[in-house]
């Protein structure tokens, strides 16, 4: 046992293969047939590490993670252009603002200097910023409303620009594409927890599917291109994101910010219900905004692989249990009302996040109340700013 618990000590991830850790989860191992192996499983702020001797005794050792592994190496970034589609939205100004600070020369642009549906402007795009990496942020998008009544539009919108963005960012000599998926791609009845593996395993749900097809074609595209021309594109799944900055325009914002914006506005009007879509049933993963952009810096310094690497917490809550989470945070005292007319949208998503942690370190480190209670102060400031 001794032996076991030193090799587990002096584990340290460096030249390691995937393992399957026999003590309760994967990680990495190193072993040889004299010392033994060694295995590391992350969990929450917990590090483990697990120590196997040659005679087959087990040892642990845990540490703590005192902070998240830091993003924007400026030995990576420093003094290079890049470009951030999407770089004034809700995670573009997060992204630009860790690779700023990293010392890149970051431009980011409105739809009305640069439409990204048109031809034209990408090429005009590219020649005068001259980018040499790129990190593709822009998309047309919205919650379950607003992707039923907009099918079509975000097909086109979202697919004309990431197929044109990347085919002529090789033409220009791009140095790295960093795609930005979307866990709308997957399958409607992925297992979960859903695997990268798995992401073209069935249709996606329906009411999502032409926008996450668009963002789906995009990694077949990203695939080809580095196959044929060795063009460094990478691919990237973020499930669904929140934070402050959010969209909160009940025509077009996702679950989070909507039901914000019903608990704020019917607790200030003392009203004794809200209503919700669907039945309350569905599972969701979240990922706050600022990990949601450490991951993509990580990812854009560290990964250069062709698979699709999944981006979350690896957190799963009943979107019930996110309405009452979210009524107690925000003081609303009254019933929810569950409009079952309305669809419900996936039934199940929660993302394994193993890939990214293997790849490139990421982990999440804002625990969700957190999070949720600072996106809620963040809204209830801009509200009341807007009535000033």
């Amino acid at each position: 046992m001794n032996q076991a618990l030193q090799i587990a000590k002096a584990w340290r991830p460096s030249s390691v293969t995937q393992y399957p850790d026999e003590f309760g989860g994967r990680g990495s191992c190193q072993s040889s047939p004299s010392q033994g192996c060694a295995n590391v499983t992350h969990l929450g702020a917990e590090v483990y590490f697990w120590g196997k001797s040659a005679d087959g005794n087990i040892g642990r050792a845990v540490s703590q993670m005192s902070s998240p592994p830091h993003a924007g190496d400026p030995a990576f970034w420093k003094g290079r252009r890049v470009t951030v589609t999407g770089g004034r939205g809700f995670l573009g100004r997060a992204v630009v603002s860790l690779i700023t600070e990293a010392g890149a020369a970051v431009s980011t642009f409105s739809s009305q200097e640069y439409d990204l549906t048109r031809q034209v402007d990408i090429a005009r795009m590219y020649s005068t910023l001259k980018p040499q990496i790129v990190v593709h942020l822009a998309a047309r998008v919205g919650g379950i409303g607003a992707n039923r009544e907009n099918p079509g539009s975000f097909f086109y919108a979202n697919a004309i620009m990431g197929i044109e963005l990347m085919e002529q960012a090789r033409q220009a000599g791009v140095q790295k594409f960093v795609q930005i998926g979307t866990v709308c791609a997957y399958p409607k009845f992925t297992p979960v927890p859903f695997s990268e593996d798995d992401i073209w395993d069935g249709y996606p749900e329906e009411t999502n599917a032409p926008y996450g097809l668009a963002k789906k074609m995009l990694l077949v595209q990203a695939q080809a291109y580095r196959e044929q021309y060795g063009f460094n594109a990478i691919y990237l799944i973020p499930v669904n994101l929140y934070g402050p900055g959010d969209n909160f325009d009940p025509r077009s914002s996702h679950v989070i910010p909507a039901l914000i914006r019903k608990c704020v506005e019917a607790r200030d009007a003392k009203a004794d219900s809200v209503v919700v879509w669907g039945t309350g049933t569905p599972t969701r993963e979240f990922l706050y905004v600022d990990d949601a952009a450490r991951a993509i810096v990580m990812g854009a310094e560290r990964y250069n692989g062709a698979a699709p690497v999944n981006l979350g917490s690896s957190e799963e809550i009943s979107i019930k249990d996110l309405c009452e989470l979210i009524a107690e945070l925000t003081g609303f005292h009254g019933k929810i009302v569950w409009d079952k007319t309305k669809p419900d949208g996936q039934p199940r998503r929660k993302l394994n996040i193993e890939r990214a942690y293997r790849e490139f370190g990421f982990r999440s480190s804002t625990p969700f109340r957190t999070g949720l209670a600072q996106t809620i102060r963040w809204y209830e400031k801009a509200a009341a700013a807007t009535h000033t």
